[in-house]
Formats: C-alpha cells, sequence, structure tokens
C-alpha cells in the first residue's frame, strides 16, 4: 500500500483530538477559572532511502534521503494564563491577581482551583459549591451571628462578633508549584499534583511570588473565542486535506488495479 496512505490517516488522527480540545475549550468559555488546552503534533519516523555521505577529494558530500510517514500527538498543554476578571461585588466571590491556586479539601486529599466561588455552610465554614472545604492558616468557621464579614487582599477572614468585637476566622492559604503544567484536571475546576508538577508550597497571598486576593470578583476562563475558532478553521482544513491525501492514493491503487484487465 502507499505510505501517503497511511500518512494521511496519521493527520486526520491528530486533527480530530484537535478538535476534541477545541471543542472542549469552546464549551468552558464561561467557566470560572478555567484554563484552555492547545494541541502540539511532531512527525513520525522517516523511513531511508539513503544515507548521507562525506565529500571526497573528487565528489562533494550527499544528503540524506527519507520519507516521512506522517504525523502523531506531541503534547496537549494546558495554558495557565491569568484570565479577565468579572466584577460580582458578591463577599465570598474571590479571583487572583497573580500566580497560584485556592486549595479546598475533600477528607484528607487536597485539591487546587484558581475558581473563586465560595460559600459558607451552615456551621460557618467557606466550601466551595461542591462543599470542599477552603484551607485557611489557623482556620476555624465563622459562628453565627457574625457580621460585617470582610476578605482583605492578604486573604484575612475578619467578622464583628455579637459583642462587636472584630475577630479573624482565619487567612487564606494559597499554592505554588514549580511546574503547574503539569498539573492534572480532574474535573470540576480542580487540579491536583502530578510527578512532573512538583510538590505545592503554601504560601500567604502576596507572600513569595503569589497573587494577592481580589474580593468581590471572580477570573473568568482564559478561552479566547476568536482564537478558537481560527483553529478550529485550521484542523477543519488540515482534516480534509489528509481525507484528500487518501482518496488520490485510492485512485492512484485504482489505476494500477486496472493496469491488467
Amino acid at each position: 500500500m502507499l505510505r501517503s496512505m497511511y500518512s494521511g490517516i496519521s493527520g486526520m488522527k491528530g486533527f480530530q483530538t484537535k478538535l476534541d480540545v477545541i471543542g472542549n475549550n469552546i464549551a468552558n468559555v464561561n467557566t470560572f477559572g478555567f484554563k484552555k488546552g492547545r494541541v502540539i503534533f511532531k512527525d513520525m519516523i522517516s523511513q531511508q532511502i539513503s544515507g548521507a555521505s562525506a565529500p571526497t577529494g573528487t565528489r562533494g558530500g550527499t544528503n540524506p534521503r527519507q520519507v516521512g510517514l506522517g504525523s502523531q500527538l506531541g503534547a496537549i498543554d494546558t495554558i495557565h494564563t491569568e484570565g479577565s476578571t468579572q466584577t460580582t461585588n458578591r463577599l465570598l466571590d474571590l479571583a487572583i491577581s497573580g500566580d497560584g491556586f485556592f486549595q479546598v479539601k475533600d477528607g484528607n486529599e487536597t485539591f487546587y482551583t484558581r475558581a473563586g466561588n465560595f460559600y459558607l455552610d451552615k456551621e460557618g465554614t467557606i466550601v466551595n459549591a461542591d462543599g470542599l472545604k477552603l484551607v485557611l492558616l489557623n482556620g476555624g468557621a465563622v459562628p453565627k451571628g457574625a457580621t460585617k464579614l470582610s476578605i482583605g487582599a492578604d486573604g484575612t477572614v475578619s467578622y464583628t462578633d455579637a459583642n462587636g468585637a472584630l475577630k479573624t476566622a482565619g487567612t487564606i492559604q494559597l499554592a505554588k508549584f514549580a511546574n503547574p503544567d503539569g498539573l492534572m484536571k480532574v474535573g470540576n475546576n480542580l487540579f491536583s499534583p502530578t510527578p512532573n508538577s512538583g510538590d505545592p508550597e503554601s504560601l500567604a497571598p502576596g507572600e513569595g511570588g503569589s497573587g494577592k486576593i481580589v474580593p468581590g470578583t471572580l477570573e473568568m476562563s482564559n478561552v479566547d473565542l476568536s482564537e478558537e475558532f481560527t483553529e478550529m478553521i485550521v484542523a477543519q482544513r488540515g482534516f480534509q486535506a489528509n481525507t484528500r491525501i487518501i482518496t488520490t492514493s485510492d485512485e492512484i491503487l485504482q489505476e494500477l488495479v486496472n493496469l491488467k484487465r
């Protein structure tokens, strides 16, 4: 069979994956704290037709002759650029201006997120929409009857108790990673560490290069629709071009079959 047919198949598979990633990006264009994906391709092994030769006293050198055998998936990157900030004026809507992730706990397991839509449960604990608890340094619950709850840029959660005294419920702790691109998406706007992300470093907002808290705002998705639709057109045309390779290869094979009648 013709090598070009298999090259076309590999190209079609790659562009199918690219369209899958683009579709997921577009589906999450309004997801708070979402980080878009990007597909990278690389070429496959090349078949050696002839090797290179060195120059001699009477003849110059020659370059190798190779035929490529298609493309393959090189990487699917998560792009951790900061999304735009939307003002909500809701007290427990928090965005991070700069690097870092909110830490939320599910039992003994800790996850990391940039989505800052938090709530108070009936015990006065700050939780996300799925009930995972926000990690606070020296953290406790906001007692019933507390008023004037506020969250500062340094992550300090303050309130006024029933006697009018100003109290602190704790300080929000952010996490930084040596390689945030190595984090793994686990759904529900959450990330978990991997062997290549490094261990999390827990820091107060504004400490050690971590970002600061912006209360009353939410970080939007970093998906750019104009970019995604452009990439969709590129992927569609690339897929069509690879199908044309297969069609042309099939026509050549048909001509070969028809040589003997």
